[in-house]
């Protein structure tokens, strides 16, 4: 299992200069984690740079995966991994969302750089 942050759904989507990193994991969406956290960000982005359709257009391809919504004990554990990796509300959902499933992280977020069970891919640009 593998749970794709919202930078690499993004990357992915737009067909951006790193998007030969997160290509291989959309092969296998059926067996990614997706939060719910991410489908937020993800559609407030593309409603944002695009409109309403395309915005439900991407969350219906999260759909595909397994979508885990927030439980207390992942916003619990969430809570934690902000403390102590001074991480944002939604990057330590998703950090915690990965932690336990026991999936690696995959992202260009340079907030989970050197975390553990993280891939971490440098921002091409």
């Amino acid at each position: 299992m593998v749970l794709v942050d919202t930078c690499g759904w993004i990357e992915w989507l737009i067909d951006g200069p790193s998007s030969e990193h997160y290509a291989p994991y959309f092969k296998q969406v059926d067996s990614m984690l997706v939060p719910t956290s991410v489908q937020f960000e993800l559609y407030k982005w593309v409603i944002r740079k695009k409109d309403i359709q395309a915005a439900l257009e991407a969350i219906a391809l999260t759909e595909q995966g397994n979508v885990i919504p927030l439980s207390t004990f992942i916003a619990l554990s969430a809570a934690d991994f902000s403390a102590k990796h001074t991480l944002s509300f939604a990057d330590a959902i998703i950090y915690a969302t990965a932690q336990f499933h026991k999936a690696a992280l995959i992202t260009s977020d340079e907030h989970f750089k050197g975390l553990p069970e993280v891939v971490y891919f440098e921002r091409l640009l």
